[in-house]
């Protein structure tokens, strides 16, 4: 198991700040977030790209996932979504995840995490799951020529939720290219069982993020082991499925210590790996 840790806990500082700070903790690898202030495309030349793949060297990291989730560069954490009323708007999400695609293949990334669509709202959900689904589709002929996998995220709260959603989703759209971002503790707030969804969803699982939740599953990411998930639990579930790709704690919520709880994340999950 490789473990690593997301930029986006580091949006007070700058990604060549926050990539500093992981690879000296001892991280594995790096998730980058594909928005500002961190390495939103636009604001990604060449020159920047090669420096940033010189220090991934020279800290012996890799990139374990690419974070395309939020677009706080044109609008907020979730707009403009996959499921937009205005056609334009969800056109700006396709080519945000266009632009992510080349910038991910640049860096040597294998995989996208994206949002579940966005909030549905009052939109019927066979519109917005053909929303999504058209939207997906026009971005998975260039996911499969750079071989990069679109990872679905389900998020308490929006279109696609429970790890049943996702699944049946993905066997409807049944691409190669697209897979699941398996965040173990959105799962949780939706009262599902992180190892029994380890288990179930094995063959469809390409990344995993790592946080805690609190025994009230309120969707607030904590710091592995100071929340209620078993952790025993779900490595043993992680051994059993034998997954061997990348682990990647996502901490958000910490911009002001970011720092700090990178290193107690790490220090708690070393007794698992």
């Amino acid at each position: 198991m490789k473990l690593g840790f997301s930029t986006n806990a580091f949006k007070k500082t700058t990604l060549e700040d926050a990539i500093q700070v992981i690879g000296r903790i001892g991280y594995r690898g790096v998730e980058i977030m594909a928005d500002v202030p961190h390495a939103y495309p636009p604001e990604m030349p060449p020159d920047r790209i090669k420096r940033l793949i010189q220090q991934l060297r020279d800290l012996k990291l890799e990139v374990s996932n690419v974070n395309a989730f939020t677009l706080f560069a044109l609008g907020d954490t979730y707009h403009p979504t996959w499921i937009e009323d205005d056609p334009a708007l969800r056109k700006q999400r396709v080519l945000h995840t266009h632009n992510v695609m080349h910038l991910a293949f640049a860096i040597g990334a294998k995989t996208i995490s994206l949002q579940p669509g966005g909030p549905q709202g009052t939109l019927k959900r066979e519109d917005a799951l053909k929303r999504y689904e058209d939207g997906l589709r026009s971005c998975l002929w260039t996911a499969e020529q750079l071989d990069i996998k679109l990872l679905i995220e389900p998020e308490p709260g929006l279109m696609i939720q429970y790890s049943r959603e996702c699944v049946d989703f993905l066997k409807q759209v049944n691409h190669p290219n697209l897979k699941m971002n398996c965040d173990l503790g959105h799962f949780y707030c939706m009262e599902e069982d992180p190892a029994k969804v380890l288990r179930e969803c094995a063959p469809w699982i390409e990344h995993i993020h790592l946080e805690d939740i609190k025994a009230n599953r309120v969707h607030q990411h904590r710091v592995p082991g100071e929340g209620a998930m078993v952790w025993p639990e779900i490595f043993a579930a992680i051994r059993e499925i034998k997954y061997d790709g990348w682990l990647t704690v996502e901490l958000y919520p910490y911009e002001s210590t970011a720092g700090e709880v990178a290193k107690k994340a790490w220090d708690f999950l070393q007794k698992y790996l």
